[in-house]
């Protein structure tokens, strides 16, 4: 059987993580990883066994090699990785705990990614045989040149029959080229065949006006692909706060006729919360491309990223062993030998 191949471009950062659950205040030394939205859900999927090959750019020093290194060390396809400029994207993290949240600071201003040529990617190329796409509005909050990029990638994609994947959930606090969201996402979502959004962002960022109905998520899809009819799904998490450790997690699935939801995970230990949105999507597009059927592939979503928050750092490395062993109920962490 061949390999099924996803694509994803968008930017990956250098993370700084404070040790030991210091704020950032405190701090005298930081650990560093890497991370990317888009980067998480191909290397999550090249994990389980998927060909994923990321798109980006890196600065062209010691940083960038370090960085392209991670990436290869995830075994994702990085032939069509662009360096040039002189700096990479950061983000600094600040683990939560207890009742006090987590905390993000980005610092990705002139970065390689945000500063490249839409010319550097030859999208019928790196698209061929490929048997799924993956975007994210992040990418087309950085730069003009970004979003064209990504619009140039997924109009490509649609071209060649790829399914399209989106999410569209944005910081408003990263559009700061002179365009708001508004008027780049709705082209990029146009060309997309699954979203992962909620009722808020297709409203506000699509255009969407819904009712007062005993099901707005539902409302608001049904409108949604009526205006876009290429999206055919649109997916969406919930999550439920209890302490900074402790969450529950659930995700609903809109076809065009059915509202499907998963069943629900109690995390009762986060290790690291960071990534578990992508790996979700990561683990819906496995079984969208292993032809689970759409409430198996929310479920096995669901409990890729349930184990994602017990693994430090931005990446899924579950196996797929271990997701499918949690899917059969056993949660109890018994130790393996």
């Amino acid at each position: 059987m061949i390999p099924k191949k996803v694509v994803s471009f968008g930017e990956v950062m250098m993370r700084l993580s404070t040790p030991n659950y210091k704020k950032i205040h405190q701090s005298k030394a930081f650990e560093i990883t890497f991370g990317g939205s888009e980067m998480n859900v191909t290397a999550s999927l090249a994990r389980l066994g998927i060909d994923a090959v990321h798109v980006t750019a890196f600065p062209d020093n010691a940083i960038g090699q370090k960085a392209l290194s991670f990436l290869k060390e995830l075994d994702l396809d990085t032939s069509f990785v662009k360096n040039s400029g002189d700096r990479i994207g950061l983000y600094f993290f600040e683990k939560g705990a207890s009742m006090r949240p987590s905390q993000i600071v980005y610092d990705r201003d002139n970065s390689a990614f945000q500063n490249l040529n839409p010319t550097w990617f030859d999208w019928k190329k790196i698209l061929k045989r490929a048997d799924w796409f993956h975007w994210s509005g992040i990418t087309a909050s950085l730069s003009q040149n970004a979003a064209d990029a990504c619009l140039d990638a997924v109009t490509t994609a649609r071209s060649m029959g790829i399914p399209v994947s989106a999410d569209i959930f944005y910081r408003s606090g990263q559009w700061n080229y002179g365009k708001k969201p508004q008027e780049i996402l709705p082209k990029l979502a146009a060309n997309s065949t699954v979203l992962l959004a909620n009722a808020q962002n297709m409203e506000e960022l699509l255009g969407i006006k819904t009712s007062n109905t005993d099901n707005v998520f539902v409302d608001a899809c049904q409108k949604t692909m009526l205006k876009y009819p290429s999206i055919k799904k649109v997916v969406d998490t919930n999550r439920v706060h209890i302490s900074s450790h402790h969450n529950k997690i659930s995700a609903m699935l809109f076809d065009g006729e059915t509202l499907h939801n998963s069943s629900e995970m109690d995390i009762p230990f986060i290790v690291d919360r960071v990534g578990g949105g992508d790996a979700f999507l990561a683990g819906f597009i496995y079984g969208q491309l292993m032809s689970l059927g759409d409430l198996n592939s929310i479920d096995f979503g669901i409990a890729a990223s349930a184990l994602k928050h017990t693994i430090e750092g931005d990446i899924n490395f579950a196996t797929l062993e271990e997701i499918e062993t949690l899917l059969k109920g056993d949660k109890s962490g018994r130790l393996k030998r």
